[in-house]
C-alpha cells in the first residue's frame, strides 16, 4: 500500500468515525426534550441549576451574593463559575439545545485528543491506524458525566499538548489547546489530579537527570494558573469563606479493611458512575491477554508504558477504594482539608489510562502473531457496539423523558391554583427531587448540593428529625454527608421518584411543621398521598395530573 493511498484510507476511517459519533448523539437532537438522559447528577441537579443562575440574575453575582430561589440563598459561588463554557450555553439556548451541543462538543474534542494523542506519542507507526482510530472513537462515546465536560474526556488532548512541550516543540497549537481547556473542564473534577500527575511526571524526569525543562514546568504552571483563576469561586469559597458549609461534616473514613478490599477489585472492573468506561469485557480481556503476552515473551523492557499502565490503573482502583478505609481516621481528624476535598477522585485520571492500555495491549496483540492479530478489529467493532448499548436513549429508556422529568405543563398548573408570585412562598418536595420545582421556578427550602451553610442544615433537620430518628441509614446519610437537603421519611428512604402509577401512601409521617414554617415554607409538594396529613398540620389543597408528567403531585399547605 502507498502512503498515498494509505493516507486516504486514514481520512476516510476519521470521517466514518465522525459519523458513527454523530449517530450516537443522534437522539438528543431528533427527540430533544422527549429523550431520554441520566437522571443521578444531571437532571437532578446541574441542569436545574443552569437553569436557575440563567434566570436569577446573578451569572456575575459577587463571591458574596446568594441565589435566594434556593434555600432561602443559596452561596452563589456554590454554582460554579460564569467562565464555564457549559454556563454559557445554558445561558444561551434552551436545555436540551445547550445539553445536546456541549454532549457534541465533548465527544467530538475526546476523540480528537485521543487520536493526535496516540498517533503522535504511542502508535505513530502507519500499520496501527485501525487501532488509533478505533480507540480513539471508543474513547469518545464512553457514557461520562455530562456536567463534567471535558474534566476526563480532555484530558488526552492536554496531554498531547504537554507532551509536545516535553519534546522541545514550541507550536503555538499545544499553548492553545492548554490555555484553553480550563473553559470547557472542571478543575476539582478531573483536571486537579491530572495536572498533579504531570507534575509529578515532570519531576521524575528531573530526577532521572533529564534536566529541568523549564518550558514543560512552565505549561503546566501556566494551565494551573488557568483554571486557578476560571475557578477563582471556588478558591476563594476555600481559602477565605469562614462560614461553616457542608463540606465540613462530609466523614468519609468509615469502611473496613475487608470492604475496601472488595471495592477495589469492584472499582477495577466496573469503574464509577462518574467516569465510566465500560471496560470490564472486551478492554479488560484484551489487557489481560496482552499481559499474558508481555509475560511469556518478557517483553517488560519495549511495552514497560504497557505495564505501567495496567500498574496505574488497579493503584488508581485501590487509591478509590481505600480512601473511605476507616484507618484514615486519625489523619482526618487532625488535618480538616482530608475531609473537604475528595482526594478519592485520583481515579478520575482511570478513563485516560484504560483507553491508552486498550490501545497499547491492541498493539501488542496485533504484533505478536497472525492469529491474535485477526482479532483486533473484532475486539474494537465489539467495543464500540458494547458503547452503543450503553448510550442513554437504551439505558434510561424506562426513565422519565426531559419533559415528563420536569414537567413544566403540570407546575404550570400548580403556580396558577396558588396564584401568587413565587417569591412570596416557599415549597419542599416528598418522594420527586427538589430540581423539578426549582427548575419551574419555585423557591425550594429543599436542596441537592455539597455546599451550603451549616447552620442551614441544622435548621432543616428539624423538620425530619423524627423521621431520621427511626432510621439509622438515613441518619447518617444526612448528619455525615447533607448533599441533599431533602425531606427524608422513613418509609420511603433514599428514593426520590415515585411516578404517578406508584400504589404506595405515606403513612404514620412525622415532621415537624413549626420548623418548616419558620423558614418560611407554606407548601409540600408530595408524589404519594399522605394517610395522616392532618395529624401533622398538613392539609390537602389539590391533586395535580399531567399527560406529559411522570408525576402526580398532592399539594399540601402547612396549616
Amino acid at each position: 500500500m502507498s502512503f498515498k493511498s494509505f493516507a486516504v484510507s486514514e481520512q476516510k476511517l476519521i470521517y466514518i468515525a465522525f459519523l458513527i459519533i454523530l449517530l450516537y448523539l443522534s437522539p438528543l437532537f431528533i427527540f430533544g426534550e422527549n429523550a431520554h438522559i441520566r437522571v443521578h447528577d444531571n437532571l437532578d441537579s446541574n441542569l436545574a441549576w443552569y437553569k436557575v443562575l440563567k434566570e436569577s440574575g446573578q451569572l456575575f453575582g459577587g463571591v458574596n451574593s446568594t441565589i435566594p430561589q434556593i434555600i432561602n440563598g443559596l452561596p452563589r459561588n456554590a454554582l460554579g463559575t460564569e467562565f464555564s463554557g457549559i454556563v454559557w450555553l445554558h445561558s444561551i439556548f434552551p436545555t436540551m439545545t445547550a445539553y445536546a451541543l456541549s454532549q457534541t462538543i465533548t465527544r467530538l474534542f475526546a476523540f480528537l485528543g485521543m487520536y493526535l494523542l496516540l498517533k503522535k506519542h504511542f502508535l505513530s507507526d502507519k500499520k496501527y491506524v485501525l487501532i488509533t482510530i478505533g480507540t480513539a472513537l471508543a474513547f469518545a462515546l464512553t457514557p461520562f458525566w455530562p456536567s463534567g465536560m471535558l474534566s476526563t474526556l480532555g484530558m488526552p488532548l492536554a496531554l498531547w499538548a504537554f507532551l509536545n512541550i516535553r519534546k522541545g516543540e514550541r507550536g503555538w497549537k499545544n499553548y492553545l489547546v492548554l490555555a484553553l481547556l480550563p473553559l470547557y473542564s472542571s478543575f476539582v473534577l478531573g483536571f486537579f489530579f491530572f495536572l498533579f500527575a504531570i507534575g509529578v511526571f515532570w519531576l521524575t524526569d528531573v530526577i532521572r537527570g533529564k534536566g529541568w525543562n523549564w518550558r514543560f514546568f512552565l505549561s503546566i504552571a501556566i494551565m494551573t494558573s488557568i483554571f486557578l483563576i476560571v475557578e477563582y469561586r471556588l478558591v476563594y469559597s476555600f481559602i477565605f469563606d469562614e462560614e461553616p458549609n457542608t463540606r465540613d461534616e462530609y466523614f468519609h473514613a468509615r469502611l473496613p479493611f475487608w470492604w475496601v478490599t472488595r471495592l477495589t477489585f469492584k472499582n477495577f472492573v466496573l469503574g464509577h458512575t462518574h467516569v465510566m468506561t465500560v471496560h470490564g469485557l472486551f478492554i479488560l480481556l484484551v489487557t489481560i491477554l496482552a499481559l499474558i503476552v508481555v509475560i511469556c515473551k518478557r517483553l517488560w523492557k519495549q511495552e514497560k508504558v504497557f505495564v505501567f499502565l495496567f500498574a496505574l490503573n488497579f493503584g488508581l482502583s485501590a487509591w478509590y477504594a481505600f480512601w473511605f478505609y476507616k484507618g484514615w481516621l486519625p489523619l482526618t481528624e487532625r488535618f480538616h482539608f482530608m475531609d473537604t476535598f475528595n482526594f478519592a477522585r485520583f481515579h478520575f485520571l482511570r478513563p485516560l489510562v484504560i483507553y491508552m492500555g486498550f490501545a497499547l495491549g491492541l498493539k501488542i496483540i496485533w504484533d505478536d502473531n497472525k492469529t491474535l492479530k485477526n482479532t483486533v478489529p473484532y475486539f474494537l467493532l465489539s467495543q464500540i457496539i458494547l458503547l452503543f448499548l450503553f448510550n442513554d436513549e437504551i439505558i434510561y429508556r424506562k426513565k422519565p423523558t426531559v419533559k415528563e422529568f420536569y414537567a413544566e405543563e403540570l407546575f404550570e398548573n400548580i403556580k396558577q391554583h396558588i396564584d401568587r408570585p413565587l417569591s412570596s412562598y416557599r415549597v419542599a418536595s416528598i418522594g420527586i427531587h427538589p430540581a423539578i420545582a426549582q427548575y419551574n421556578g419555585f423557591y425550594t427550602l429543599d436542596t441537592y448540593n455539597n455546599f451550603y451553610p451549616l447552620t442551614y442544615k441544622y435548621a432543616f433537620r428539624e423538620i425530619m428529625d423524627k423521621e431520621l430518628a427511626k432510621n439509622k441509614r438515613l441518619r447518617t446519610y444526612y448528619d455525615e454527608w447533607g448533599g441533599r437537603c431533602y425531606i427524608f421519611t422513613d418509609q420511603l428512604g433514599k428514593h426520590y421518584m415515585f411516578k404517578k402509577n406508584s400504589k404506595k401512601t405515606l403513612n404514620n409521617l412525622e415532621l415537624n411543621m413549626e420548623p418548616f414554617k419558620q423558614l418560611g415554607g407554606e407548601y409540600i409538594f408530595s408524589a404519594l398521598p399522605i394517610e395522616n396529613a392532618s395529624e401533622i398540620k398538613l392539609q390537602l389543597e389539590n391533586v395535580f395530573e399531567s399527560g406529559t408528567s411522570a408525576w402526580k403531585i398532592y399539594l399540601y399547605k402547612a396549616m
